[in-house]
């Protein structure tokens, strides 16, 4: 089996416990990256309170990361984040051909109308990040990955955080404790 195949297999199961758009899951070792047992006891319940402070301190931390990713699949709205995080990837590039080819695929997959995960953006976004291929920059989707932000912010954050799934994570880790 090559890698990528083992990969997605593994993406599969650990998302499992999620394919019935359930806003819980009892084994939240699925949901984590990486060696999940080592991972779930690495995760302190003081880590996993701290993603309430606020959005970016989640997106700050691998597990909060996953965890949330694993929350929006349930809502169907993972196109957000994974969109934030290309972003996020596509900031560090530092090939000038690299960025180009990087800039007009993610274009193509999350910004472009009918793209195949396409974001929730308003027309003037949509238009302004279409100039920016002109020209790709590292910064030519900083507004739209603005915009994404503030969206999963304002809308889908406060959700996951009264969400089963999300208390769940937190007893389970506090019982680990116990």
């Amino acid at each position: 089996m090559r890698t990528g195949q083992r990969r997605n297999k593994g993406m599969r199961t650990r998302l499992g416990c999620l394919s019935h758009k359930s806003d819980s899951c009892s084994d939240f070792t699925a949901i984590l990256p990486d060696k999940p047992n080592r991972a779930l006891k690495r995760l302190s319940t003081e880590e996993a309170t701290r993603w309430a402070d606020s959005f970016d301190v989640l997106l700050s931390h691998k597990y909060g990361v996953a965890a949330f990713r694993a929350f929006l699949k349930t809502e169907f709205s993972e196109e957000n984040l994974e969109f934030w995080l290309a972003c996020e990837e596509f900031k560090k590039t530092r090939s000038t051909a690299k960025l180009v080819s990087k800039a007009h695929r993610i274009f193509e997959e999350f910004v472009d109308v009918q793209a195949p995960r396409e974001v929730n953006i308003d027309f003037q976004t949509r238009e302004a990040t279409r100039k920016n291929m002109q020209e790709p920059s590292l910064t030519c989707f900083d507004q739209a990955q603005g915009k994404v932000h503030s969206l999963m912010e304002k809308d889908s954050y406060p959700r996951f955080l009264r969400s089963k799934m999300y208390s769940d994570l937190l007893s389970q880790s506090q019982r680990r404790l116990s």
